[in-house]
């Protein structure tokens, strides 16, 4: 049986499989994704209850590192080894082994399991457990009568898959879509009603953990400022989602028909500020969870205001976006598959396009031909737009600069300024490179201070995501990544195991440079802000978590922790262009405010420590938005 793989509505690759027995089966999967992309064969068979009893998985993950895993059971006894290593337990027969890298077999075995079981629960092995939360009978357009299961447990998002009987026809997920080739016409009209269904349970899910306010005081609390300091014992008084007055405590009388929150030994901060974030109705809830009220969204589709209109609204919980960043790429084999052009007029058609849907930004990406920069960047800035993104293929970021650019986003594109114009920053290079080389760029050096001068001259900002390369440069297969070791285990089953898989292969000399050259990031990013250049906060990864992470490496390389406090919320908000409204707690501003367990401004590791969020005049308590997620509270 035959499947097509689609990443980003392009045909990426392929998913096969076949029954080798009664009780056995084959399969293949590989999609590519500029250079990157998972290839493996995967062997499994079954005991009469459906469950693996051996299984064997080899090939390249996603970032092209081998891999080799199996499982194996006999005689109430299992062996298994995975990035995390070799290990042996009792084994039974009636739970589920999940693999860490593998095809998508193990989510058709589940499926079955699943519409078989009692409770409509399965016992994950070694530990875990999931839930069939719905099964829907639906009939597709050409008459195919189909399932959409619904599944809680594995992921902080539902898993949904479509099942004919036995058979998983389709796994839709994001941007990369699975279905077999003999339905792949009606892909997208079973996203369409995928989509709808999870909007239905989205919104149930934000009318049930929406707490509306009318009148709240939060009471003896400590406020950090716009100055960045913190004003001790403070009440402040909230109308609606509006700030009406900050006084010390016991300074001011309060009425009994106001709710009163107690704030005593806690920390106010003004909601935060993701400046690099692609956002989808499911990474709403951890932006909020975490602290982030506003978001700068630097690379989507064209839908992304009706989704930011659901954000606004509460429909869907989520942050409110306050950059729209639109996306041009080239064509070619490395091309992002999101709004590629083939022509230099086609990337102006798109400039004007953006504009007319009122996007403030444009994001020229690695496969745009060099000799188009100068008009794109012209026609941007005669529409009033700003200008940023990856260093196209063949050139370098002073080139980009002088031709244009606003901003650069990732600080691996800064480290390949010193490098080459000739690296092609379309394939995985623009990792790799930077990982082995960054550790002898000289802070000291002509070339690096002429850099810097003309990041001050020309005013440009620099969006240096560090937290994702501290993932891919610092890991080591089998281990906790240090960037999530601290959150890990609260964490649902897949998204653990995300995070063991080590990033970039490594071996050799690679360990050290790579550890080296990420402690140059940091000193780069430390430099940056000490001459003045704009340095912002972003992760373009996993919201919240990841975001709490960019603000600790921040003080981790040298900035005063006030200082990071501030650029996560006053600064980005004058930036944004939104400082009347928020970015600060202040009398008449709005109250976008969340309340921390601790002092993060004595100590930066409290950052995540988020209690409840206020936006919109809303209250969220972040444990039930992370238990909605299947995330354990941070207490």
């Amino acid at each position: 049986m035959v499947y097509d793989v689609v990443f980003r509505e392009g045909l990426a690759g392929k998913y096969e499989k076949r029954n080798t027995s009664d009780t056995s089966s084959h399969y293949y999967y590989t999609y590519t994704d500029r250079g990157r992309g998972p290839e493996f064969e995967e062997d499994l068979m079954f005991n009469s209850k459906g469950y693996i009893t051996s299984q064997s998985v080899t090939g390249v993950n996603y970032l092209k590192d081998s891999i080799h895993e199996f499982f194996k059971s006999e005689n109430n006894k299992a062996t298994w080894l995975n990035p995390k290593g070799e290990n042996k337990g009792d084994f039974y027969g009636d739970a589920l082994y999940f693999r860490y890298d593998g095809s998508p077999a193990i989510y058709e075995v589940l499926a079955k399991l699943l519409m078989t079981s009692e409770n409509k629960k399965v016992t994950l092995y070694p530990k875990g457990e999931v839930e069939l939360i719905s099964n829907t009978p639906l009939t597709l357009s050409n008459k195919t009568d189909v399932n959409l299961l619904m599944i809680k447990g594995l992921d902080m998002n539902p898993t949904y898959l479509w099942m004919i009987g036995n058979d998983m026809v389709a796994k839709i997920s994001g941007n990369l879509h699975v279905v077999r080739t003999d339905l792949k016409a009606f892909r997208l009209e079973m996203k369409g009603v995928q989509d709808t269904l999870e909007d239905k349970y989205l919104a149930r899910v934000a009318k049930e953990l929406t707490h509306k306010l009318d009148q709240v005081v939060i009471k003896n609390v400590n406020v950090f400022t716009a100055q960045g300091v913190v004003l001790k014992n403070q009440d402040v008084c909230v109308d609606g989602d509006v700030i009406k007055s900050i006084n010390p405590t016991n300074k001011n009388s309060i009425s009994k028909d106001v709710k009163v929150i107690n704030g005593n030994g806690k920390t106010l901060l003004p909601g935060m500020f993701d400046m690099h974030t692609h956002n989808t109705k499911f990474r709403g809830m951890l932006h909020i969870a975490g602290g982030v009220t506003s978001v700068r969204d630097m690379a989507n589709n064209k839908q992304l205001k009706g989704l930011n209109n659901q954000f606004t609204s509460n429909e869907i919980i989520g942050p409110r976006i306050v950059t729209f960043c639109g996306i041009i790429d080239g064509d070619g084999p490395y091309a992002n598959q999101r709004n590629v052009v083939s022509s230099l007029e086609e990337g102006l058609a798109e400039i004007q396009d953006y504009k007319d849907l009122g996007y403030e930004q444009i994001k020229l990406y690695s496969s745009i031909r060099p000799e188009w920069v100068v008009p794109l960047t012209k026609r941007a800035h005669e529409l009033g737009m700003r200008v940023s993104g990856h260093i196209p293929a063949f050139m370098t970021a002073t080139q980009a600069i002088n031709q244009g650019y606003n901003e650069i986003q990732h600080m691996n594109m800064v480290f390949l300024n010193f490098m080459s114009d000739t690296i092609d920053t379309r394939t995985p290079l623009r990792h790799t490179m930077s990982a082995y080389h960054g550790v002898d760029i000289d802070l000291e050096s002509k070339e690096y201070l002429d850099f810097v001068q003309l990041l001050k001259t020309k005013d440009i900002r620099i969006d240096p995501t560090v937290a994702i390369f501290e993932n891919m440069f610092v890991s080591v297969k089998g281990e906790a990544s240090p960037t999530y070791a601290k959150i890990i285990e609260r964490l649902p089953l897949l998204n653990q195991r995300d995070y063991y898989s080590g990033g970039l292969p490594k071996s050799g000399d690679k360990v050290a440079r790579y550890k080296g050259s990420f402690q140059k990031m940091l000193d780069v990013v430390f430099d940056l802000y000490k001459k003045g250049i704009e340095v912002v906060p972003g992760t373009d990864g996993l919201p919240g978590f990841l975001y709490h992470r960019e603000l600790e490496l921040y003080v981790q390389a040298g900035i005063p922790t006030s200082e990071v406090l501030k650029m996560a919320t006053i600064k980005s908000a004058e930036m944004t262009g939104v400082s009347d409204l928020y970015g600060s707690i202040e009398v008449g501003k709005k109250a976008d405010l969340i309340l921390i367990d601790g002092n993060p401004l004595e100590d930066i590791n409290d950052i995540g420590n988020v209690e409840w969020t206020m936006k919109g005049g809303n209250l969220f308590y972040a444990k039930a938005l992370y238990e909605a997620m299947g995330i354990k509270y941070f207490k």
